[in-house]
């Protein structure tokens, strides 16, 4: 069960039989932490990857709202699978955005990801809980571009990115430090990766950290300066509007087979001080289940609300942002609500290692660490609310 119509009047990109195989693989890569590699080169050949580019640059043409549906899908079935690539399609979102508005600047991105190439997200950085507001990645000008020396974490795809998009400090002018945003290549001298994931959940996301040693970077793949303190423009601003919603989608489908399954158990499993009924009938199970369809009809609604209005191009005014925090953080927070209800529902066997829930219950936790955590979130929220922001 899915609880979504196909984004397309095609039906779904990626077919229910392939993503039934990811779900049995889902279960060998959290118990061995490894990399879904065999999912990305499914994803790959099916042109998921490049799902979001327009047609007339390689792409498929998916709107923001029918991609934000497919990874919905697609966590209900390999969840560590849907949210590494989620830091693929965040980039290739306002990559398409700016090319269907007829900005060519980084077609070149566009002509990479149309010839299969992966791309991963550098922002997470040891300490730095400004994201990319700030970095303590050092980009130091150089004739022809830049070269940065930094350290950065969480770089999910690390297996398989062959562009790395980051952010770094310029701070050549110490009275007007500039943030850089660039892409680096895989095989730049200088670039290494240090295998540290092994992790409570979505463990096949492999987000090990990434070195970077003076590497140097062309100019030309600049897409993105502001002095610091400023938010970010362009392209690298267009990131939010699809980032947000998809992580919210990514949590909403792991909260969604959460329910599903618990649903499943309590129908099978019976009672002896019911007679052999169903647990389906006890009263506090149907209170359990209705308290868990009530926050995910609240929040399914909501994202796809956002995401269609998103899609037609409406102008939110002074909340969009907060619309896009919420998006995130509430999508992340009933899937945690729902994933505990459904280990109620479904009882002690959930606890199981060899019980689909029990691994959902630790891939859902990982929802409120993604920038902006929840603090972040309620601090801008609160801020903006009081009118102190």
């Amino acid at each position: 069960m899915t609880h979504l119509a196909p984004p397309s009047r095609t039906g779904w990109l990626i077919p229910t039989d392939t993503l039934q195989r990811f779900r049995e693989r889902a279960i060998v890569h959290d118990r061995e932490n490894t990399f879904f590699a065999d999912d990305l080169a499914d994803l790959i050949e099916l042109g998921y990857l490049r799902a979001a580019l327009p047609v007339d640059h390689g792409g498929l043409g998916l709107s923001l709202h029918q991609l934000n549906a497919e990874q919905r899908r697609l966590a209900t079935f390999a969840p560590a699978t849907a949210l590494g690539i989620n830091m693929h399609l965040y980039w290739t979102g306002p990559l398409a955005d700016q090319l269907n508005a007829g900005n060519t600047e980084n077609a070149w991105l566009a002509t990479e990801i149309a010839d299969g190439k992966v791309v991963a997200a550098g922002h997470g950085e040891p300490g730095n809980d400004l994201v990319i507001d700030d970095s303590t990645t050092i980009a130091i000008p150089v004739e022809g571009g830049y070269r940065l020396t930094g350290h950065k974490i969480f770089t999910s795809l690390s297996p398989a990115w062959d562009w790395l998009g980051v952010h770094a400090r310029d701070n050549s002018d110490p009275q007007h430090p500039k943030i850089v945003h660039t892409f680096i290549r895989r095989d730049e001298p200088g670039v290494s990766t240090v295998e540290t994931w092994d992790t409570l959940g979505v463990r096949a996301t492999a987000s090990h950290d990434t070195l970077l040693e003076d590497v140097f970077v062309p100019a030309e793949r600049t897409v993105g300066i502001v002095d610091l303190g400023q938010p970010p423009t362009g392209y690298v601003a267009g990131i939010f509007p699809w980032v947000l919603p998809l992580l919210g989608n990514v949590y909403l489908g792991i909260g969604r087979r959460a329910l599903d399954l618990a649903i499943a158990s309590a129908s099978a499993r019976s009672a002896l001080s019911l007679g052999g009924q169903s647990v389906a009938h006890k009263p506090f199970t149907q209170y359990h289940v209705a308290e868990a369809e009530l926050a995910l009809e609240a929040v399914t609604g909501q994202l796809d609300d956002l995401t269609t209005s998103l899609t037609a191009g409406e102008d939110l005014g002074d909340r969009t942002l907060l619309r896009l925090f919420a998006a995130k953080e509430n999508g992340t927070r009933v899937a945690r609500t729902v994933t505990e209800l459904a280990l109620e529902i479904a009882g002690a066997g959930a606890l199981h290692r060899r019980n689909e829930l029990e691994r959902l219950y630790r891939d859902v936790r990982a929802g409120s660490f993604h920038p902006p955590n929840s603090d972040a979130v309620r601090a801008y929220i609160g801020a903006f609310a009081l009118g102190l922001g």
